[in-house]
């Protein structure tokens, strides 16, 4: 493991490199119609990275699998764990099939049946529990009592390792990006995606998006201080951690400028809009960096040279359908942007 405080940009090409195969190098788009074209015109240009079209429909392959890949012999056989609202509990099944270990996955009572079905697809154990904390303490009951390797959501080097190969990617894509946006849960995302794009483009700005509802990274940087929240509401369940942690927190303050928040209604909102206009059926945390960029960050980024980052999407069709349901009229919200 480096002993560098954040992944450089020789270990991210050379993950990049052992991943290929594994991990798919997923395509940009970029978006020149409806809603960025009248609100932005041709001056604008918005590029998507499609990490929602991943293996297991999200971004965090890239961390779980580096992650279960460093481990030796003896600790694969033993398995590993996770905890999580499902995204990462379906990546980590995934990635320990393909290193022939295996998983046990602790998701809460609500999570999505689809990320559950594809759990036990890949294999896992599908363990829940009556809260994301409650799962949480599940799985470091098995790391003591099975000697499995807990595998973290979001916290840690390799997986920021992980998901700077993401930023690395977008970068070599799409020469000349002036800005980077990217949901923010954690911060193992963006912490990672930004140290690729600062060390590569240090004039490219990055910015981090959180629900009001789940926004421990923003309250961390008024604090100066990793924060925890006393709870979380938002309908962007993938976001919805009640604390940040050292490790991300201090990758995030190094490389993101800022962080900026939405609020449901505008993720339900980008959520229409990228359907609409793309045809993406995404989760609110994938829409989160639209969301940013038809809200808080519009003025900001209008005439520049824009990435979108949308993260993933693993949601049933009842859940999306409702989510679309809550999304204001268009009038209403491009008034408020105006």
């Amino acid at each position: 493991m480096s002993s560098h405080p954040y992944p450089l940009l020789s270990e991210v090409r050379e993950l990049s490199r052992r991943l290929a195969g594994r991990v798919l190098q997923t395509p940009v788009w970029r978006w020149q119609t409806g809603v960025v074209e009248r609100l932005f015109g041709p001056s604008t240009e918005v590029w998507l990275k499609l990490e929602l079209l991943q293996h297991t429909g999200s971004f965090k392959l890239r961390g779980a699998l580096h992650c279960i890949g460093a481990l030796d012999e003896a600790a694969l056989r033993r398995g590993v764990v996770a905890a999580s609202a499902g995204n990462h509990a379906l990546t980590v099944a995934h990635a320990a099939r393909l290193c022939g270990a295996h998983a046990k996955l602790v998701v809460p009572r609500h999570a999505s049946p689809a990320r559950i079905a594809g759990c036990r697809e890949a294999g896992g154990t599908v363990l829940q529990a009556d809260s994301l904390q409650e799962a949480f303490a599940l799985a470091q009951r098995l790391v003591a009592e099975e000697g499995r390797t807990l595998i973290h959501p979001f916290d840690g080097p390799l997986t920021a390792q992980g998901t700077a190969t993401l930023g690395l990617e977008f970068m070599q894509q799409v020469p000349g990006l002036e800005a980077v946006v990217v949901p923010v849960g954690g911060g193992g995302l963006c912490g990672g995606v930004a140290a690729a794009v600062k060390q590569l483009a240090p004039q490219c700005a990055v910015y981090g998006v959180e629900p009001y509802g789940a926004d421990a990274m923003y309250r961390s940087f008024q604090a100066g201080a990793p924060a925890r929240l006393p709870r979380t509401d938002t309908v962007a369940d993938s976001l919805a951690v009640q604390q940040a942690l050292p490790y991300s927190y201090g990758l995030c303050r190094r490389f993101v400028d800022e962080i900026v928040r939405v609020d449901d209604l505008q993720l339900c909102d980008a959520m229409r809009q990228l359907y609409r206009d793309v045809k993406l059926a995404t989760e609110p945390a994938s829409a989160a960096a639209t969301a940013a960029l038809l809200g808080p960050l519009a003025d900001r980024l209008r005439g520049r040279r824009v990435g979108l980052v949308v993260c993933g999407s693993n949601l049933d069709v009842p859940r999306f359908a409702e989510l679309l349901q809550r999304a204001p009229s268009d009038s209403l919200m491009e008034g408020a942007i105006q």
